[in-house]
């Protein structure tokens, strides 16, 4: 197993001094060994430790759409996984489209992402202030900008136009700005990110898994792909690819796992060490859906789905490095399961009995050991250089380049066929729609239940087609409700999504 060194990512809290009328002086001063707004950031140290804080937002576990995976859940790759009557009310709507805006990890996911936001607004408008070394100081400006950009990318995605918070002192009162407005912010951030961002190869030791150059130019080709904008999407897809500063992993598996870790795939990932909070570095995203029962792994949420399983060709090596099926041995633990989930669940279709669920786990998430403090500790790729290569090859073949197109396409197939010529033949069709199927199916299997399937539906226009059996309504689940708590708190400014 490769050693990797992991960006460590303490927690910083600042707290807030109030002033209230009448109070005494003393109850004015500002507690001693506290820290305040006023009192930081104001050294080059404190400028470390709040852009550090920055990142450490992305390990709090409501970050991960509210502690549960709910875009692979909502997508035809997932259900709700554990057993059948666990979180059957909380998660298990999410599964079928019946979720509401007073569901269950909405409103936790929300602040989840405004708890980053301020983060990433005290290093942007408090460090410019500290006298310390100006090529740092810029550094962790486009950092912090990088790591605010990302969180907006999430934010319009989930609902669409949301309040603009760029300042660590907003008014009380945010309506909801447009579409237009927030994607505006997320271009301006990673565009400045990419200016003053080094590249992968720039960082060394303790600082491997910051933001980067090539991590902010992926992240424009992707927000651009969601907008089709596909000329733009080419663009910094290319300036990723010729950067020359990434690769596929030999082995698939390693794409996301610990023999990857900051590897040459990784563009960006969450890093986090075998700790069981979040404080002490910890992540509890694998935690979640680890395996249930026999190993405990975890809880055993997010199980791949039949249509996902039978999705992959035989012999497709992808297929055993994202599903765990009961018998698997995985680094000599023989995966059993759990008990109380059946092994098989059918139902009646009308003239048969179809298999409509099987109890396996996701593969992607598996982290060696043999207990649950191990998975604490995966690092979770948000951006892969095989995705870079797909959003590559989307776009040049939009952009009426199929030739090109197929270069970056076969380079995935080729990496996921492992040297086993007779399986994932290299693709020759320039015809453009059909590949355009083809990218959009290989991205399916490349990025099965790294949660892209969902938004890969939404932005082609083909949810309603696909997830209609699954309860998918169009002109409404495309965006999750506002949180209802959020609406009423906001006493007015904020307003529902469509048909919520």
């Amino acid at each position: 197993m490769r050693t990797q060194k992991k960006l460590y990512i303490p927690i910083i809290v600042i707290l807030v001094a109030f002033s209230f009328a009448g109070c005494k002086k003393f109850l004015e001063k500002d507690l001693q060994g506290t820290l305040t707004q006023q009192l930081f950031p104001v050294s080059a140290s404190d400028a470390l430790l709040a852009t550090n804080a920055t990142y450490e937002a992305f390990r709090d576990w409501a970050y991960n759409a509210g502690g549960f995976p709910i875009f692979d859940i909502m997508s035809d790759d997932a259900r709700k996984g554990s057993n059948p009557g666990d979180a059957a009310t909380t998660v298990g709507p999410y599964d079928s489209f019946t979720h509401t805006p007073t569901q269950d990890g909405l409103g936790s996911y929300w602040n989840a992402l405004y708890v980053g936001v301020k983060r990433a607004n005290v290093v942007i408008e408090k460090i410019p202030a500290i006298v310390m070394d100006e090529k740092l100081k810029t550094r962790y400006i486009a950092e912090a900008r990088f790591l605010r950009g990302l969180i907006y990318f999430d934010f319009v995605r989930s609902w669409g136009g949301v309040p603009l918070v760029t300042t660590t002192q907003p008014p009380l009162k945010l309506p909801r700005a447009s579409e237009e407005d927030v994607y505006a912010l997320i271009i301006g951030d990673l565009n400045f990110a990419a200016d003053n961002l080094p590249l992968k190869s720039g960082y060394q030791g303790v600082d491997l898994g910051r933001a980067t150059k090539g991590a902010a130019q992926a992240l424009l080709a992707r927000v651009y792909l969601f907008r089709n904008d596909f000329i733009n999407a080419e663009k910094y897809a290319m300036d990723v690819i010729n950067s020359n500063e990434y690769g596929l992993e030999t082995k698939f598996i390693d794409a996301n796992g610990v023999n990857g870790n900051n590897g040459t795939e990784s563009v960006f990932e969450v890093g986090a060490i075998q700790s069981e909070t979040t404080s002490g570095g910890g992540n509890q995203y694998a935690n979640t859906q680890g395996v249930r029962g026999t190993p405990n792994r975890g809880w055993g949420f997010n199980r791949p789905s039949v249509d996902l399983r039978n999705s992959y060709t035989p012999g497709d090596p992808r297929y055993q490095g994202t599903v765990i099926n009961l018998g698997d041995s995985i680094d000599g633990v023989l995966i059993l399961g759990d008990g109380q989930t059946p092994k098989i669940t059918k139902a009646w279709n009308g003239q048969d009995s179809v298999i409509i669920e099987v109890q396996c786990y996701n593969r992607k998430v598996w982290v060696p050991g043999d207990n649950t403090i191990t998975q604490w500790g995966h690092h979770r790729r948000l951006i892969r250089y095989a995705d870079v290569l797909l959003m590559a090859a989307e776009a040049l073949n939009e952009n009426n380049k199929p030739t090109e197109a197929l270069v970056y396409l076969n380079k995935v197939r080729q990496r996921a066929r492992q040297g086993n010529n007779t399986i994932l033949p290299d693709i020759t069709t320039t015809n453009q729609q059909e590949l355009r199927d083809i990218i959009f199916n290989e991205r399916r299997l490349e990025l099965a239940m790294e949660g892209w399937r969902f938004w890969d539906l939404v932005r082609t226009g083909r949810a309603a087609q696909v997830l209609d059996s699954l309860g998918f309504v169009a002109g409404k689940h495309e965006l999750l409700p506002i949180p209802q708590s959020e609406i009423d708190i906001s006493e007015g400014s904020l307003v529902q999504n469509p048909n919520w």
